[in-house]
């Protein structure tokens, strides 16, 4: 199902939601939750956690008190939470996600994670490897979900943390050994407290105090404080002392035979601003005339290039120790390479169309960028991606993912764009077809009236542009008929 008529089933399983029932005889908190049902012939169910009966999960309510004996192969689940795991439940009760798999379900839309340790993306795992379509809701109704679930939400993750104390932990996450606040930049730590906007001292006992609170340090048994291997990728002074991966690789190829490197080995949330002076000085500046003054402009925005660089160091994945961030500039494109593949549910696919909803591997780097106001907690930079077309009059980034890294492409040039597509048929539109297939690509359907309108062509050109994508297989259609009002240009996946 596509995104668009995705969210009105999104919407209603909020508020089916709403109507939870409280469980009066649990010590510990239950979540709301709601969820639908699309069944392959339009009809559309709900239910929500205690409808039928107090405490029995949305989805059981659904799926098995109102329609077990119907053929639900193919239908459509939406739910606020993510389905509970095999193994959640105490035996002979059956998890969620083995019922929904059992229900042949084609495809699920989740609200929130649920980060009960007995769930905790297992059950997203679950559904992954049993063939069934993942999606997230989209990111500006999750903060409803979370608002309801404030002390549910509060209970699980008190749970995830005393879990911890019993199991492994990532590196991450672990104290970093043979570490200690000295070896913490103050820089650093200063320009988390300025841009977050607090007003502590980043020596003070309450800054401490609320790294403890955000999981970034830790006591040893003599009382003193030890920084995580999340805050020495945040805050180190030298990061790559322990992460020999923490570092950001660059050069600039100006394609006369000059190339100039450069590395960057800071504190993670030193290295953007760092990354931005350099990419200043080494693309050529131009002046834009448009306006009355002439006004010094960079050739490339530096806020794309910045928000490309949080996004890979921030999402990138950390086990993955000889592999390295990569920044490569050419006359032709701009390049990001981050190491990792995407985290389920998150496929290259939602990437490549900028449907990706933002959810990260690494959710403490995440959160402390945010923080300062670098990135939308988790953002992915979609909405920077789709919108620089509009914005910026530049092409709509290639996103493609070659072992170990998922790669960025930023083309500067038509011809860039033609030798970057993986569809051959791409080399055969002139330069303003380049833009109009952009824009039915970012659009995903479009009448010819709204491309007309949208480039102020008259009607032939439009029409004439249209055919040709058409023809060369690159769009198709809606099905309806051409002289129908109804009749829209549908965007092809790669």
């Amino acid at each position: 199902m596509e995104r668009k008529e995705a969210r009105k089933y999104m919407q209603l399983a909020i508020e089916t939601m709403k109507k939870s029932v409280i469980e009066n005889n649990k010590n510990d908190p239950s979540p709301h939750v709601g969820a639908v049902l699309v069944k392959t012939d339009g009809s559309v169910e709900t239910a929500y956690r205690g409808e039928l009966r107090e405490g029995d999960h949305a989805e059981y309510t659904l799926l098995d008190k109102k329609n077990r004996l119907n053929d639900l192969t193919g239908s459509i689940l939406f739910a606020t939470l993510e389905p509970c795991a095999p193994g959640a439940r105490n035996a002979p009760k059956v998890s969620c996600s083995e019922r929904i798999v059992n229900a042949r379900i084609d495809e699920v839309w989740f609200g929130i994670e649920d980060p009960n340790p007995s769930v905790d993306h297992e059950g997203i795992n679950y559904l992954i490897e049993n063939g069934i379509k993942v999606e997230q809701f989209n990111p500006d109704l999750h903060k409803e979900i979370e608002e309801f679930n404030k002390k549910f939400l509060v209970w699980a993750n008190y749970k995830k943390n005393e879990i911890k104390k019993d199991k492994p932990v990532n590196k991450l996450e672990a104290v970093a050994e043979n570490t200690n606040l000295e070896s913490l930049s103050k820089e650093a730590l200063t320009k988390f407290l300025k841009d977050s906007g607090s007003d502590l001292s980043h020596d003070s006992q309450d800054f401490i105090d609320e790294l403890k609170q955000m999981e970034l340090l830790e006591k040893n048994e003599h009382g003193e404080y030890i920084p995580t291997g999340n805050a020495i990728l945040l805050f180190g002074k030298k990061p790559r002392l322990k992460f020999q991966q923490a570092s950001v690789n660059a050069k600039v190829d100006y394609g006369n035979g000059e190339i100039v490197p450069e590395k960057f080995e800071d504190a993670l949330i030193l290295i953007p601003d760092k990354v931005e002076a350099w990419v200043k000085k080494v693309i050529p500046e131009s002046y834009d005339r448009t306006k009355f003054k002439a006004e010094k402009v960079p050739f490339f925005p530096f806020e794309i290039i910045r928000e490309a660089i949080i996004n890979a160091i921030i999402h990138r994945d950390y086990d993955l120790e000889e592999a390295k961030v990569i920044l490569e500039i050419t006359p032709e494109k701009i390049v990001v390479k981050s190491p990792g593949k995407p985290i389920p549910p998150i496929t290259l696919k939602s990437l490549q169309d900028f449907t990706a909803t933002p959810l990260s591997r690494n959710k403490k780097l995440a959160f402390v960028f945010s923080q300062m106001k670098l990135m939308e907690e988790t953002g992915l930079g979609m909405d920077t991606y789709r919108e620089m077309r509009n914005k910026y009059h530049l092409p709509l980034p290639i996103i493609t993912y070659e072992t170990p890294n998922l790669v960025v492409n930023f083309p500067r040039t038509s011809d860039a764009v033609r030798e970057l597509s993986n569809k051959d048929a791409v080399a055969q539109l002139n330069d303003e077809e380049l833009v109009g297939y952009d824009f039915v690509k970012e659009r995903k359907e479009v009448s010819r009236k709204e491309y007309e309108e949208h480039f102020g062509y008259e009607r032939k050109k439009a029409s004439n542009q249209l055919r040709k994508m058409k023809d060369l297989g690159l769009i198709g259609d809606n099905g309806e008929s051409p002289k129908s009002n109804k009749y829209r240009y549908v965007y092809k996946d790669d």
